[in-house]
């Protein structure tokens, strides 16, 4: 039953990493063929997609990953979490999550990959026999493991993710469990897309000793953007003072129209830059061939923030590795012609990464795997345990503080 449900689960993730992309070209084709539509779609889709989540989908909205965390920590003996987990969640996640970005927000598909995968697997746990000795929420942590593996072909950094991010700890009788669902959720994956590089099979070309200058330098900066990115978003979960707090809690869906504008406008701006995962740009960065895109990485990150902000659901780890790849981009003149685009642009992914997310092995790692950069290993780790110590001192970690808002927010509404 267990692998039933794993497979099922990674069977899930891959229709909607294959209905994303479909997705994204169809908004790309609207908006090469008039370039004013995202000023009018991306708003108003982004009004009926919150309304839709807060009517029948509450706790769908944003990433999915402070959810999934916030049920692996909540304490409820019936084992069932209808706001966090659930497949009424992850259909609303599925439909909403590719709504939002055919309607060009700034999203990823990995955090909704999370919430489903756990909420698919959790929800085998009725057919398991009384007295199975495997928790259900092992399950959930399980689940949300080969939502990130099937989402990206990443198996190591799922293990790693379930470890660092999700578990926080790794108990011995959850190791079967976590390592089944990512390899029969990687077979499926496997099976419908091949066994495929995210980012393809990149040369980074010789890394020497003279590549600890471009680490500490695109540390430090990624790890000074990514926490203020991080605090940002933290910031933003909390009820906000002043006028934008008050049109927040007072007109939600309004809010939800003027954060779509401001994606829309950003998207004018940079020519369809603003919109999406970022993957297209991301791939032309690290391949060299987008050298004078200089504005990008302010643009996506400005764009991912709004995004974030309007309650739409979707997932950061997508974008934040597009925006580190653009950090990459404008710091590569500091280094002249030392090192190509594609070892400075990737090292910034796994630095803005782990600034971001604060869990830097399941960032270097992830990383590592979507580019098979085996050969960049130590300076990713690197790079990502310098920059998640740099972002600690704007922001704490992300999802767990996430985690806590949503947590507290359940306990208040309970209690009311």
């Amino acid at each position: 039953m267990v692998w039933i449900a794993a497979a099922t689960a990674g069977l899930v993730i891959v229709l909607f990493a294959k209905t994303t992309d479909y997705a994204i070209d169809f908004f790309f084709s609207l908006q090469k063929a008039h370039w004013w539509i995202p000023i009018i779609l991306t708003p108003v889709a982004g009004v009926v997609i919150v309304w839709a989540t807060n009517r029948w989908f509450s706790g769908a909205g944003g990433s999915g990953i402070p959810q999934t965390i916030a049920a692996l920590h909540k304490e409820d003996h019936s084992g069932r979490y209808p706001t966090l987990i659930s497949l009424k969640l992850a259909f609303g996640k599925l439909t909403l999550g590719v709504a939002s970005l055919a309607a060009g927000f700034s999203a990823g598909r990995e955090g909704p990959s999370v919430q489903v995968g756990a909420s698919i697997m959790h929800a085998f746990r009725r057919f398991l026999p009384v007295g199975f000795s495997v928790h259900p929420k092992h399950l959930i942590l399980a689940g949300g493991a080969a939502g990130i593996s099937a989402a990206f072909n990443t198996p190591l950094a799922g293990v790693i993710f379930a470890i660092e991010e999700l578990g926080r700890r790794f108990e011995q009788k959850t190791n079967g469990v976590v390592i089944t669902a990512i390899v029969l959720s990687g077979l499926v994956s496997i099976s419908l897309q091949g066994n495929y590089t995210y980012f393809g099979n990149i040369s980074v070309g010789i890394v020497d000793r003279k590549i600890i200058l471009p680490v500490i330098v695109c540390a430090i900066v990624c790890g000074i953007f990514g926490g203020i990115f991080s605090r940002t978003l933290i910031e933003s979960s909390k009820p906000l003072k002043g006028l934008i707090g008050n049109l927040r809690c007072i007109h939600p869906l309004w809010w939800t129209g003027f954060c779509g504008l401001m994606v829309a406008l950003l998207g004018v701006i940079s020519g369809g830059a603003a919109h999406g995962s970022g993957y297209t740009f991301t791939k032309d960065m690290i391949d060299g061939g987008a050298v004078e895109a200089w504005q990008y990485a302010p643009i996506k990150y400005l764009a991912t923030i709004f995004t974030y902000l309007s309650g739409v659901p979707g997932g950061i780890f997508a974008p934040s590795l597009s925006i580190g790849a653009g950090i990459g981009n404008d710091l590569l003149p500091l280094f002249g012609n030392q090192y190509a685009a594609t070892a400075i642009c990737t090292l910034c992914m796994a630095g803005f990464l782990s600034a971001v997310t604060q869990a830097p092995l399941t960032s270097f790692i992830i990383v590592m795997e979507m580019i098979d950069g085996h050969e960049m290993v130590i300076s990713l780790m690197a790079i990502s345990m310098i920059a998640a110590i740099v972002a600690r001192l704007f922001s704490p970690p992300l999802y767990a503080t996430l985690a806590d808002v949503h947590s507290t927010r359940l306990q208040n509404n309970k209690q009311s």
